[in-house]
């Protein structure tokens, strides 16, 4: 054996096989699968548009793609509920207070002044009382004889009330209400209304036919009268009422208030202002059965 042979390299170069150079596969014997595979892929991008004949879509086409189909999310969805309730509240208000005001609509101008009026006048008289309180606040506060000064306007306090609850005879202007009915129609909630519409206008006692009207006063029908606190009164009924004659009579004449509607029912109606009313039906004085005085 020579000295080349001996040596490492040499022997392993004798030992392995010579190398083969790597060859390229041949598409021709590749696996049918693979084949396949190529060739739809192959198919798909010949039949893919590219991307210049794709056609481009306008401003308001990726707008409307957007919006629709929407895409709501449950805090959105919260909103819109709730907006939903607050424009209905409104609309309902709206249509609250275009219900009062129709009443005012067709109403003439004179009316309408006159009804100014009337709200003006009553809130004078508010004021009126207000400053007569703080006037007898400050008599009381600034009198040497705070005694004496208490018991007068306790006494005064004492009239007054038996005034309001019927107990005391009063006179004063005011005004006289005539209604006749003929028909029978007038029932005793127009009765009230009345009652009421004076009392809003300032009248400080009231008096039908032969019984005073007080706080508790109640209407009934009786058949084809009314009973007044249990005591049956027919037509004609006469209201004498003390107050301001400019304020109550105003009042009554109102549109759509308590003589048209009187006259609705064919039945008619006279107001006559006065200088010196006498109400003279008087209540007898009832003890409260449980209430009693803070200061007893």
């Amino acid at each position: 054996m020579s000295d080349s042979e001996k040596t490492p390299e040499n022997r392993l170069r004798k030992e392995l096989p010579q190398e083969v150079p790597a060859t390229e596969p041949d598409v021709t014997q590749a696996a049918p699968e693979d084949k396949q595979l190529s060739e739809d892929k192959q198919l798909s991008e010949e039949k893919r548009p590219s991307e210049e004949e794709q056609p481009s879509l306008t401003g308001r086409q990726r707008l409307v793609k957007g919006l629709w189909p929407p895409r709501v999310t449950r805090a959105q969805l919260i909103v819109a509920v709730l907006l939903f309730g607050l424009g209905f509240g409104l609309a309902v208000q709206v249509a609250s207070n275009s219900n009062s005001d129709s009443a005012l609509r067709g109403a003439r101008q004179e009316d309408l002044v006159r009804i100014l009026d009337e709200l003006d006048n009553r809130t004078q008289r508010l004021e009126d009382e207000k400053q007569g309180l703080e006037k007898q606040r400050d008599e009381l506060e600034n009198s040497s004889n705070q005694a004496e000064e208490a018991r007068k306007q306790t006494v005064e306090k004492e009239k007054q009330l038996g005034i309001l609850a019927g107990t005391a005879a009063a006179q004063g202007p005011g005004i006289t209400m005539t209604i006749e009915d003929t028909k029978g129609t007038v029932q005793a909630d127009m009765l009230l209304d009345a009652i009421q519409e004076l009392r809003a206008a300032g009248a400080e006692a009231i008096q039908v036919n032969d019984v005073r009207v007080v706080a508790n006063t109640y209407l009934t029908d009786s058949g084809k009268s009314v009973s007044v606190d249990g005591n049956k009164i027919n037509a004609p009924f006469r209201f004498k009422v003390i107050g301001k004659p400019a304020d109550l009579e105003p009042a009554l004449n109102i549109p759509g208030g308590v003589v048209q509607t009187l006259e609705k029912e064919q039945a008619t109606v006279a107001v006559e202002r006065s200088n010196k009313i006498i109400v003279d039906a008087l209540r007898a004085a009832k003890r409260p059965d449980y209430a009693r005085s803070s200061s007893q």
